[in-house]
């Protein structure tokens, strides 16, 4: 991992040379802008492995150059703000940022929570060479029957992980319980949907899917990417 650029846009110089000292010192390449306007062009030019992104900017705001950049790349983009309002945060994550830190912060918690990041993005690639894919936070490893959630493995049974892949790949079509229970369990289950209802609240709790896998009332569940 180590001689991988990492792009830090922050106005605060002494912010951003404690973070380029940090990074530099654990092997990475460190660039540092000042605006976000320098910071994304230099982002364009460049693409680096990884982004630390100020929030509060004295052009560009941070949340605008989030979705300036994901709309046109794929790369890692953690936040780092003084904002710390569970709203901030959502806020922040909505537009794109893969990570939320609030400052001050403890630099080897920044460099930690980059690596867990940079090993997800990693993996991700590697993973779509084998029939794999990246939904939103979740990887999903086919071969391995795996799904990783933010680099941690979730501990699915069979049937929650067939379940959950059926979700996954059919983005916002509504499946009703009768359906999912002939698609996952077979015509000659004998169980009735709370079966499916069950299943559901479990996958949800274990890939951290509240307000994705939604129930959609009187029909039944669909999975909204955000």
């Amino acid at each position: 991992m180590e001689n991988r650029k990492i792009l830090v846009i922050e106005d605060e110089k002494p912010i951003a040379d404690i973070l380029k000292y940090g990074f530099e010192k654990e092997g990475f390449q460190v660039q540092c802008a000042y605006t976000g306007s320098e910071g994304f062009a230099m982002a364009c030019k460049e693409p680096p492995a990884l982004v630390l992104l100020d929030w509060m900017l004295p052009d560009i705001g941070g949340v605008d150059v989030c979705r300036m950049l994901t709309e046109q790349y794929r790369m890692p983009i953690i936040m780092l703000t003084a904002r710390g309002s569970v709203e901030d945060k959502l806020y922040g994550l909505e537009s794109g940022a893969d990570d939320y830190i609030t400052k001050p912060f403890d630099l080897r918690e920044v460099i930690a929570r980059a690596r867990t990041i940079l090993r997800r993005f990693d993996k991700a690639r590697g993973a779509s060479e084998d029939d794999s894919f990246v939904c939103g936070h979740l990887t999903v490893v086919e071969r391995e029957h795996s799904v990783y959630c933010q680099d941690r493995l979730v501990n699915l049974t069979p049937k929650e992980y067939e379940l959950l892949i059926c979700f996954l790949k059919h983005p916002r079509q509504v499946f009703t319980r009768t359906a999912l229970l002939d698609q996952i369990w077979g015509y000659d289950f004998t169980g009735d949907t709370r079966t499916v209802d069950i299943h559901v609240q479990r996958i949800r709790k274990k890939a951290e899917l509240d307000g994705m896998l939604v129930t959609v009332f009187g029909v039944g569940y669909k999975y909204v990417p955000q």
